[in-house]
């Protein structure tokens, strides 16, 4: 087996485009799209390889569009604040990187002008991302491949659709001794040389201007910054002073106690691997940490790629038709339930209801672009106790989700909501009113088991940004 032929044989690697080379191309080009980041970044590494093994240099290209779907000025302000990052971690290795932002981000443009000879992108399992792959692939003539680079385990090598966290668990773990291992992150041997005239478009003056459809009514979050420096910053910080308490203040949303990398895990500005990896040397420094380890990588890996699993195999992934059965039958048995309360959506949108912790929960998505995972889903089951019918509590859900959140428009949002609604992953319950068979989460008891009067103060004390006593270390 030649070297090609062993890429290729890689799980992570998907072949859209199969053939050879273009034998009088100039580079191999790497449409970065959902692994934005430099380094620890599968598919770099794989275009490095296959660019090294042609003799040509490589060239990084992102597009900046202009119409991502449910995408506003929060989410483009957090992404162009990667770009520097990954254009100097890039040249550390040899490798040139060039955005060009809409209108003149069109890929068979960029690819014809630089002369590619091959093409690598990376993976996206979400439904209008994975529709531009298939026809990128079929509009070009040059072979390209996808490289799974957001997941610790190749999603191709978990064949089908999983039922919960306790059935892909054992699957994953398995497997982590071969996937769990430091990157190798080679460099290109062979510099590219810009073409006279080249068009490349600034990383730094505003990428959005111009834009004159997208939504700037939701503004940037001053205590969020882009970037894989600033993930890294956050993952040093998180594995050296704050794991040893993750077990105990994981569940307290008014404390800083999770790893709050969502964001950055969404944009690829670091992956789950650097993140485990990391949390894997600090218990083995300390023994003392191996609990929360394993707890916290039971989130990282078990649920997160549970989700990834669920976007990859069921394309109802944002209804409610992705209940399984059982639910589907208990919604429907109480789909003419009576609501004491409902609300609109705009009233949801600016928390305007009874339950102050749950507007404390909606000021933190709207003002602070997150909210803590432990409301998240008490917020959801909340808008299902409130509105019509499941269909419209997963629409309104995912409205805002995608709206707000820096980490929204992404599988895990999804199956979090799917989970709260319509009880995908879960099991059934003791069947009530309005809810069924679906697990039921009661303001009273989730208030409870954490200083709620405190979060709340916190929240309704929010600008903009965030008040200095929540801010992001």
């Amino acid at each position: 087996m030649d070297e090609f032929e062993a890429l290729k044989q890689n799980p992570r690697v998907t072949v859209r485009r199969d053939g050879a080379a273009k034998a009088d191309g100039k580079c191999v080009v790497y449409w970065m799209q959902r692994a934005q980041r430099g380094v620890d970044n599968h598919a770099v590494n794989v275009a490095v390889e296959v660019a090294n093994l042609l003799g040509l240099p490589l060239v990084v290209y992102f597009a900046g569009i202009s119409n991502f779907p449910s995408a506003n000025l929060r989410h483009y302000v957090f992404l162009q604040q990667g770009l520097p990052d990954i254009e100097e971690d890039l040249a550390k290795r040899n490798i040139s990187f060039v955005m060009r932002r809409a209108p003149h981000e069109s890929h068979e443009k960029l690819l014809a002008d630089v002369d590619a000879a091959f093409l690598i992108g990376d993976e996206n399992p979400m439904r209008e991302p994975e529709k531009w792959r298939k026809h990128l692939a079929e509009k070009i003539s040059i072979p390209f491949w996808t490289v799974d680079a957001d997941v610790v385990i190749p999603s191709k090598l978990i064949e089908k659709a999983q039922y919960g966290a306790y059935i892909i668990r054992p699957r994953l773990y398995k497997l982590l001794p071969e996937y769990l291992v430091p990157y190798e992150n080679p460099h290109a041997k062979h510099e590219w040389k810009r073409p006279n005239g080249f068009h490349a478009d600034s990383l730094t003056e505003d990428m959005t201007k111009g834009w004159e459809h997208l939504d700037r009514s939701v503004p940037p979050v001053e205590a969020w910054q882009g970037g894989t420096h600033a993930a890294l910053k956050r993952l040093k910080l998180f594995t050296g002073s704050m794991l040893a308490k993750y077990d105990e203040t994981r569940n307290h949303p008014e404390m800083d106690g999770t790893s709050a990398l969502s964001p950055y895990l969404h944009y690829g500005h670091i992956g789950p691997q650097t993140i485990a990896l990391a949390v894997e040397a600090a218990a083995k420094s300390d023994p003392l940490l191996t609990k929360a380890r394993d707890s916290f990588i039971n989130e990282l890996i078990a649920w997160r790629e549970l989700a990834v699993n669920f976007v990859i195999w069921c394309p109802q992934y944002d209804t409610a038709d992705c209940a399984e059965d059982w639910a589907k039958k208990s919604i429907a048995e109480h789909a003419r339930d009576e609501r004491e309360q409902l609300y609109t959506l705009k009233q949801l949108e600016h928390a305007e209801t009874y339950d102050e912790l749950w507007n404390a929960a909606q000021i933190q998505m709207t003002r602070h672009g997150w909210m803590h995972n432990y409301l998240r889903m008490y917020w959801a089951k909340k808008i299902l106790e409130w509105t019509p019918d499941a269909a419209t509590a997963v629409k309104y859900c995912v409205y805002l989700n995608d709206k707000y959140e820096l980490d929204g428009r992404d599988p895990g949002g999804y199956a979090g909501i799917a989970w709260a609604i319509v009880g995908k992953f879960d099991r059934p319950w003791f069947d009530r009113p309005i809810f069924g068979k679906i697990r039921y989460m009661s303001g009273g008891s989730t208030g409870k088991k954490f200083d709620s009067k405190k979060y709340i103060r916190q929240m309704n004390a929010l600008p903009g940004g965030v008040v200095e006593e929540f801010r992001l270390r």
